[in-house]
Protein backbone atom coordinates (compact mmCIF):
# COMPACT_ATOMS: atom_id res chain seq x y z
CA UNK A 1 0.00 0.00 0.00
CA UNK A 2 1.34 3.45 -0.94
CA UNK A 3 0.45 6.99 0.01
CA UNK A 4 0.53 10.11 -2.16
CA UNK A 5 3.99 11.10 -0.94
CA UNK A 6 5.53 7.76 -1.85
CA UNK A 7 3.92 7.83 -5.29
CA UNK A 8 5.62 11.17 -6.02
CA UNK A 9 8.99 10.01 -4.73
CA UNK A 10 11.36 9.49 -7.67
CA UNK A 11 12.45 5.95 -8.40
CA UNK A 12 16.22 5.70 -7.97
CA UNK A 13 16.88 2.36 -9.63
CA UNK A 14 20.24 0.57 -9.74
CA UNK A 15 23.46 2.49 -9.33
CA UNK A 16 25.44 2.43 -12.58
CA UNK A 17 28.96 1.06 -12.53
CA UNK A 18 31.48 3.83 -13.10
CA UNK A 19 34.18 3.54 -15.72
CA UNK A 20 37.68 4.39 -14.49
CA UNK A 21 40.22 6.79 -15.96
CA UNK A 22 43.62 7.05 -14.29
CA UNK A 23 45.52 10.28 -14.79
CA UNK A 24 49.10 9.77 -15.97
CA UNK A 25 51.72 10.78 -13.43
CA UNK A 26 53.02 13.51 -15.73
CA UNK A 27 49.74 15.42 -15.61
CA UNK A 28 50.05 18.43 -13.33
CA UNK A 29 46.59 19.94 -13.84
CA UNK A 30 43.18 18.96 -15.21
CA UNK A 31 40.24 21.21 -16.07
CA UNK A 32 36.53 20.43 -16.30
CA UNK A 33 33.96 22.34 -18.35
CA UNK A 34 30.38 21.71 -19.49
CA UNK A 35 27.22 23.28 -20.87
CA UNK A 36 28.71 25.60 -23.46
CA UNK A 37 25.74 24.98 -25.79
CA UNK A 38 27.72 26.08 -28.83
CA UNK A 39 25.59 27.08 -31.81
CA UNK A 40 25.85 29.34 -34.89
CA UNK A 41 23.83 31.88 -32.90
CA UNK A 42 26.50 32.08 -30.15
CA UNK A 43 29.63 33.34 -31.94
CA UNK A 44 31.08 35.05 -28.87
CA UNK A 45 30.78 31.87 -26.82
CA UNK A 46 32.45 29.91 -29.63
CA UNK A 47 35.29 32.43 -29.67
CA UNK A 48 35.62 32.26 -25.88
CA UNK A 49 35.87 28.48 -26.19
CA UNK A 50 38.54 28.77 -28.87
CA UNK A 51 40.56 31.21 -26.79
CA UNK A 52 40.16 29.09 -23.67
CA UNK A 53 41.44 25.91 -25.32
CA UNK A 54 44.29 27.76 -27.00
CA UNK A 55 45.36 29.40 -23.75
CA UNK A 56 44.90 26.79 -21.03
CA UNK A 57 48.03 25.22 -19.61
CA UNK A 58 46.13 22.21 -18.25
CA UNK A 59 47.42 18.81 -19.31
CA UNK A 60 43.86 17.57 -19.88
CA UNK A 61 40.41 19.07 -20.39
CA UNK A 62 37.30 17.02 -19.60
CA UNK A 63 34.12 18.23 -21.33
CA UNK A 64 31.21 16.89 -19.28
CA UNK A 65 28.37 17.23 -21.77
CA UNK A 66 26.34 19.80 -23.70
CA UNK A 67 29.30 21.15 -25.61
CA UNK A 68 26.80 21.73 -28.41
CA UNK A 69 23.32 23.19 -28.22
CA UNK A 70 22.26 20.37 -30.49
CA UNK A 71 24.01 17.53 -32.32
CA UNK A 72 21.90 15.58 -34.79
CA UNK A 73 24.55 13.20 -36.10
CA UNK A 74 28.20 13.03 -37.07
CA UNK A 75 27.35 13.46 -40.74
CA UNK A 76 26.82 17.16 -39.89
CA UNK A 77 30.46 17.58 -38.88
CA UNK A 78 31.51 18.94 -42.29
CA UNK A 79 28.91 21.74 -42.29
CA UNK A 80 30.34 25.23 -41.81
CA UNK A 81 29.66 25.79 -38.10
CA UNK A 82 30.35 22.21 -37.08
CA UNK A 83 33.58 22.15 -39.10
CA UNK A 84 34.76 25.24 -37.24
CA UNK A 85 34.14 23.51 -33.92
CA UNK A 86 35.95 20.37 -35.11
CA UNK A 87 38.94 22.49 -36.08
CA UNK A 88 39.02 24.19 -32.67
CA UNK A 89 38.88 20.83 -30.91
CA UNK A 90 41.46 19.18 -33.17
CA UNK A 91 43.95 21.98 -32.63
CA UNK A 92 43.57 21.63 -28.86
CA UNK A 93 43.75 17.83 -28.85
CA UNK A 94 47.06 18.01 -30.67
CA UNK A 95 48.69 19.43 -27.53
CA UNK A 96 46.56 18.20 -24.59
CA UNK A 97 44.33 15.28 -23.66
CA UNK A 98 40.72 16.12 -24.54
CA UNK A 99 37.88 14.00 -23.15
CA UNK A 100 34.20 14.19 -24.05
CA UNK A 101 31.15 12.95 -22.13
CA UNK A 102 27.76 13.25 -23.86
CA UNK A 103 25.08 15.46 -22.36
CA UNK A 104 21.37 15.73 -22.94
CA UNK A 105 21.88 17.98 -25.99
CA UNK A 106 24.73 16.16 -27.71
CA UNK A 107 24.23 12.49 -26.83
CA UNK A 108 24.38 11.65 -30.55
CA UNK A 109 28.06 12.53 -30.80
CA UNK A 110 29.65 9.42 -32.26
CA UNK A 111 32.97 7.86 -33.12
CA UNK A 112 33.40 9.85 -36.34
CA UNK A 113 33.28 13.22 -34.60
CA UNK A 114 35.46 12.02 -31.73
CA UNK A 115 38.11 10.86 -34.18
CA UNK A 116 37.99 14.03 -36.28
CA UNK A 117 38.28 16.22 -33.17
CA UNK A 118 40.85 14.05 -31.42
CA UNK A 119 38.61 13.63 -28.38
CA UNK A 120 38.59 10.58 -26.15
CA UNK A 121 35.17 9.17 -25.17
CA UNK A 122 34.14 9.36 -21.53
CA UNK A 123 31.43 7.14 -20.07
CA UNK A 124 28.77 8.56 -17.76
CA UNK A 125 29.63 8.13 -14.92
CA UNK A 126 33.43 7.89 -14.79
CA UNK A 127 35.71 7.80 -11.78
CA UNK A 128 38.85 9.81 -12.34
CA UNK A 129 41.83 8.77 -10.24
CA UNK A 130 44.20 11.71 -10.01
CA UNK A 131 46.58 13.31 -7.52
CA UNK A 132 45.91 10.65 -4.93
CA UNK A 133 42.13 11.11 -4.96
CA UNK A 134 39.04 9.78 -6.71
CA UNK A 135 36.57 12.10 -8.46
CA UNK A 136 33.25 10.96 -9.89
CA UNK A 137 32.37 12.67 -13.17
CA UNK A 138 28.87 12.82 -14.67
CA UNK A 139 26.88 15.17 -16.85
CA UNK A 140 24.17 15.17 -14.19
CA UNK A 141 20.94 14.72 -16.11
CA UNK A 142 20.62 11.04 -15.18
CA UNK A 143 20.41 12.11 -11.53
CA UNK A 144 17.54 14.60 -11.99
CA UNK A 145 15.07 11.93 -10.96
CA UNK A 146 12.20 14.20 -9.93
CA UNK A 147 11.64 15.06 -13.61
CA UNK A 148 9.99 11.74 -14.37
CA UNK A 149 8.93 12.74 -17.89
CA UNK A 150 12.50 13.63 -18.81
CA UNK A 151 13.86 10.37 -17.42
CA UNK A 152 11.41 8.42 -19.60
CA UNK A 153 12.45 10.50 -22.62
CA UNK A 154 16.13 10.01 -21.78
CA UNK A 155 15.75 6.25 -21.61
CA UNK A 156 14.00 6.26 -25.00
CA UNK A 157 16.48 8.43 -26.91
CA UNK A 158 19.53 6.66 -25.46
CA UNK A 159 18.31 3.33 -26.83
CA UNK A 160 20.06 1.88 -29.87
CA UNK A 161 16.79 1.40 -31.75
CA UNK A 162 15.70 5.05 -31.33
CA UNK A 163 19.08 6.39 -32.37
CA UNK A 164 19.29 4.13 -35.40
CA UNK A 165 15.85 5.25 -36.56
CA UNK A 166 16.57 8.93 -35.88
CA UNK A 167 19.93 8.92 -37.66
CA UNK A 168 18.26 7.25 -40.63
CA UNK A 169 16.08 10.30 -41.21
CA UNK A 170 17.07 13.09 -43.61
CA UNK A 171 19.10 15.88 -42.04
CA UNK A 172 16.27 18.41 -42.48
CA UNK A 173 13.90 16.18 -40.49
CA UNK A 174 16.45 15.64 -37.73
CA UNK A 175 17.03 19.37 -37.39
CA UNK A 176 13.29 20.04 -37.27
CA UNK A 177 12.78 17.43 -34.54
CA UNK A 178 15.68 18.87 -32.55
CA UNK A 179 14.17 22.36 -32.78
CA UNK A 180 10.81 21.06 -31.58
CA UNK A 181 12.37 19.31 -28.59
CA UNK A 182 14.44 22.37 -27.71
CA UNK A 183 11.43 24.70 -28.00
CA UNK A 184 9.34 22.38 -25.81
CA UNK A 185 12.05 22.37 -23.16
CA UNK A 186 12.27 26.16 -23.25
CA UNK A 187 8.50 26.49 -22.83
CA UNK A 188 8.62 24.25 -19.76
CA UNK A 189 11.32 26.43 -18.22
CA UNK A 190 9.45 29.65 -18.96
CA UNK A 191 6.26 28.22 -17.49
CA UNK A 192 8.09 27.32 -14.29
CA UNK A 193 7.25 23.63 -14.71
CA UNK A 194 10.81 22.61 -13.93
CA UNK A 195 11.07 24.47 -10.63
CA UNK A 196 12.41 21.96 -8.14
CA UNK A 197 12.94 19.33 -10.84
CA UNK A 198 16.16 20.60 -12.36
CA UNK A 199 18.58 19.44 -9.69
CA UNK A 200 20.11 16.09 -8.91
CA UNK A 201 18.61 13.72 -6.38
CA UNK A 202 20.89 14.08 -3.37
CA UNK A 203 20.44 10.53 -2.07
CA UNK A 204 21.03 9.01 -5.49
CA UNK A 205 24.13 11.14 -6.03
CA UNK A 206 25.50 10.03 -2.67
CA UNK A 207 24.81 6.40 -3.61
CA UNK A 208 26.72 6.85 -6.87
CA UNK A 209 29.70 8.24 -4.97
CA UNK A 210 29.74 5.42 -2.43
CA UNK A 211 29.48 2.77 -5.13
CA UNK A 212 32.36 4.35 -7.05
CA UNK A 213 34.57 4.69 -4.00
CA UNK A 214 34.78 8.47 -4.37
CA UNK A 215 33.96 11.39 -2.09
CA UNK A 216 33.62 14.19 -4.63
CA UNK A 217 31.27 14.44 -7.61
CA UNK A 218 31.76 16.88 -10.47
CA UNK A 219 28.80 17.49 -12.77
CA UNK A 220 27.14 20.03 -15.02
CA UNK A 221 23.65 20.18 -16.54
CA UNK A 222 21.87 22.19 -13.84
CA UNK A 223 23.48 25.57 -14.63
CA UNK A 224 23.77 26.17 -10.87
CA UNK A 225 27.51 26.42 -10.24
CA UNK A 226 28.67 25.93 -6.69
CA UNK A 227 29.69 23.46 -4.03
CA UNK A 228 27.35 21.59 -1.69
CA UNK A 229 27.36 18.65 0.68
CA UNK A 230 25.46 15.55 -0.39
CA UNK A 231 26.04 13.60 2.82
CA UNK A 232 28.70 13.58 5.53
CA UNK A 233 32.11 13.53 3.79
CA UNK A 234 30.46 13.55 0.33
CA UNK A 235 30.38 16.76 -1.74
CA UNK A 236 29.63 17.87 -5.25
CA UNK A 237 31.03 20.64 -7.43
CA UNK A 238 28.59 21.90 -10.07
CA UNK A 239 30.10 23.34 -13.23
CA UNK A 240 29.11 26.66 -14.76
CA UNK A 241 27.33 26.97 -18.06
CA UNK A 242 28.84 29.39 -20.59
CA UNK A 243 27.15 32.36 -22.26
CA UNK A 244 29.04 35.26 -23.80
CA UNK A 245 26.25 36.27 -26.22
CA UNK A 246 23.01 36.94 -24.32
CA UNK A 247 24.48 39.87 -22.37
CA UNK A 248 28.03 40.67 -23.52
CA UNK A 249 28.43 43.05 -20.59
CA UNK A 250 27.90 40.12 -18.19
CA UNK A 251 29.62 37.10 -19.74
CA UNK A 252 29.45 33.75 -17.99
CA UNK A 253 31.96 30.94 -18.15
CA UNK A 254 34.19 28.96 -15.81
CA UNK A 255 36.58 26.05 -15.80
CA UNK A 256 37.04 23.95 -12.68
CA UNK A 257 40.73 23.20 -12.24
CA UNK A 258 42.12 20.21 -10.38
CA UNK A 259 45.72 19.79 -9.31
CA UNK A 260 47.60 18.36 -6.37
CA UNK A 261 46.33 21.21 -4.17
CA UNK A 262 42.65 20.47 -4.92
CA UNK A 263 39.87 22.17 -6.89
CA UNK A 264 39.60 25.84 -7.79
CA UNK A 265 37.29 27.75 -10.15
CA UNK A 266 38.78 29.86 -12.90
CA UNK A 267 36.81 32.45 -14.86
CA UNK A 268 36.98 32.28 -18.63
CA UNK A 269 37.39 35.61 -20.38
CA UNK A 270 36.87 36.69 -23.97
CA UNK A 271 39.96 38.75 -24.90
CA UNK A 272 39.40 42.27 -26.13
CA UNK A 273 40.23 43.21 -29.70
CA UNK A 274 42.85 45.89 -30.40
CA UNK A 275 39.93 48.34 -30.68
CA UNK A 276 38.86 47.60 -27.11
CA UNK A 277 35.80 45.55 -27.96
CA UNK A 278 35.25 41.88 -27.23
CA UNK A 279 35.60 39.40 -30.08
CA UNK A 280 33.05 38.74 -32.82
Amino acid sequence: MTDAASEKRPARGPVPAAAIVRAPLQWRSIEFISDLHLAPETPRTVEAFRCYLAGTDAHAVFILGDLFEVWVGDDARSDAFEATCVQILAQASARLALYFMPGNRDFLVGAALLEAAGMRPLADPTRLDAFGGAWLLTHGDALCLADVDYQRFRAEVRSESWQRAFLGRPMTERLAIARQLRDASQRRKQAGEMEGWGDVDVDAAAAWLRAAGAQTMIHGHTHRPGVSELAPSLVRHVLSDWDFDLDPARPRGEALRLDAAGLVRRSVRLPATPHGNAGP
